[in-house]
């Protein structure tokens, strides 16, 4: 259920038999409850953090930051029961409040999703328009979580490996092709823990959620205000499950379903057919720009052009770099955001018209990027494994899946094959917290979702309202976009700024007119 996300920028099925039976019964309320060493773990490392601080300076220069943005670390414990033990370092990234000093707010801590992603570049938001009333009552405050980037890096192959193209991914994938996928995603795990070794069950969502407030200390915030998009959306809510009386301000935008029955392997499921939707939107813009593109008048016309050039690219990879599994991954990015469509929709009408280069500039693998690829990879797998149990007998996936894939062929396999390591996992799994907070437990909070969202579908934002009984729900009606908090929709926006700046929420359920679509390029 990878949902990266760059943020800001232009850029039911009902199914039978889902068992999956966690090896411990019913999930566990609070894991880190007040009498557990977990517990006792976050206190110790916060006050060893608060008392240290953090030095801010010139950032690396292989974070690929300007000046303006400066860079720390905050040391944290790796095992939380033994918070003397190994320490890592997790990378912090700044750019101060620019108001006066009347309007500052304290701290403002962003994470954008993944597992896997990084927000040290979240600073930056801060001179963009739709940032700039928040950038003056706040410190913008990205950080790579652990794992990922600097911060205790994670990996499970050689890079080089990894980024190996171009590749097959059949729509319809036979005996011969399961089983070596089979083989692959054990050899993936095992990878994962050869490179890691015991260290690597520490990588998961509860730690995510103590290692934030151990960084809240180590800003010297007294409680925290925090923006999670996708992904950070559900460890946002696990820490404030851990710790109510911590949270000041809270943003949850494009949220996981948080019900531990769900996580992950059902919500992988409700991924993939939110995804058919998506697709079929994005077949229906292209339809509507006929004129434009020549796909096809229809939403069935633009699938077989599609269909067509992915069994071209079956025969010969488009540029000897662009296989079938490219070409997917590619067009997947439009069920993210639909500033893809119109660069996406050209470049599949110009590889029909035997122009190549259009789709390979934006399919290729980059052997610049693929270090960096790998290891968000790394994370998001072993995060997702180690969360939660996961069906360990291949024929409850292959089962689920093939139903699933009847009516939603579009991104079913490709999720499938991204997440079977979790079956084969090496190390033990924890159960998932059940975040469930009673009103006046937790202060207000503020819930953005679209309503087409395939990455994290809408009902997602509902169970999450749910849950959080004093939290509202802002959803931008009929838009499908991963991540709006921040971008072109300024009903959303003012929604965002009431909150954070001054805690003003909608007394009810709010709704928000879709962003416009975008406009096709010839």
């Amino acid at each position: 259920m990878r949902a990266p996300l760059l943020y800001g920028l232009a850029c039911s099925l009902a199914l039978t038999a889902l068992s999956v039976t966690p090896a411990g019964g019913a999930p566990a309320k609070s894991p880190a409850g007040p009498v557990s060493p977990e517990r006792s773990g976050v206190a110790v490392a916060a006050e060893r953090a608060e008392a240290a601080g953090i030095t801010f300076g010139a950032c690396p220069e292989a974070e690929k930051l300007p000046d303006a943005v400066t860079c720390g670390t905050v040391r944290v414990p790796l095992d939380y029961a033994r918070p003397a033990g190994r320490q890592i370092e997790l990378t912090v990234s700044r750019v101060p409040a620019q108001g006066e000093k009347s309007e500052r707010q304290g701290a403002l801590v962003f994470n954008p999703g993944g597992p896997g992603g990084s927000g040290m570049h979240f600073p930056l938001m801060g001179s963009l328009p739709e940032w700039q009333h928040i950038a003056r009552a706040y410190d913008l405050i990205g950080y790579a979580p652990r794992g990922v980037g600097r911060s205790a890096p994670l990996t499970c192959q050689r890079p080089e490996d990894f980024a190996k193209a171009p590749t097959v991914l059949p729509p319809r994938p036979d005996e011969t092709y399961k089983k070596e996928r089979i083989a692959r995603a054990k050899a993936y795990a095992q990878g994962c823990l050869k490179h890691t070794g015991r260290a690597l069950r520490h990588y998961n969502t509860l730690n995510n959620a103590r290692d934030l407030d151990v960084l809240r200390a180590a800003l010297g915030e007294r409680r925290l205000n925090f923006v999670g998009a996708s992904y950070g959306t559900y460890f946002g809510a696990v820490y404030a499950e851990l710790f109510p009386s911590r949270v000041r301000r809270m943003v949850f935008d494009s949220a996981v379903n948080p019900d531990p029955k769900r996580i992950w392997y059902r919500n992988n499921l409700d991924q993939s057919l939110a995804f058919e939707r998506r697709w079929a939107d994005f077949r229906a813009w292209v339809a509507k720009h006929h004129e434009t593109y020549g796909l096809g008048r229809t939403p069935a016309a633009v699938q077989r052009s599609y269909e067509k050039a992915r069994a071209r690219i079956a025969a010969r990879p488009a540029g000897g770099r662009v296989g079938t599994a490219q070409l997917q991954s590619a067009y997947l990015k439009a069920g993210y955001h639909d500033a893809y469509w119109p660069q996406r929709a050209h470049a599949l009408a110009e590889y029909l018209r035997g122009d190549e280069q259009p789709l390979v500039e934006q399919a290729a693998r980059r052997p610049e990027a693929a270090a960096e690829a790998e290891n968000g990879t790394a994370v998001y797998t072993a995060v997702e494994c180690n969360d939660a149990p996961w069906p360990a007998d291949w024929e409850v996936w292959d089962r689920d899946n093939s139903r699933l894939a009847r009516i939603a062929p579009f991104e079913t396999w490709d999720n499938v094959w991204m997440n079977l390591p979790c079956a084969y996992w090496p190390v033990p799994r924890q159960q998932p917290v059940d975040v469930r907070l009673a009103p006046g437990e937790l202060p207000p909070t503020l819930i953005m979702a679209a309503e087409r969202d395939a990455a994290t579908p809408y009902e997602g934002a509902l169970e999450l309202h749910r849950r959080l009984p004093d939290s509202v729900l802002v959803t931008e009606r009929g838009a499908g976009t991963h991540g709006v908090a921040g971008g072109p929709n300024q009903c959303l926006n003012g929604h965002l700024d009431a909150y954070l700046l001054d805690g003003r929420l909608p007394a009810v359920h709010a709704d928000c007119a879709p962003r416009e679509e975008p406009k096709p390029t010839p």
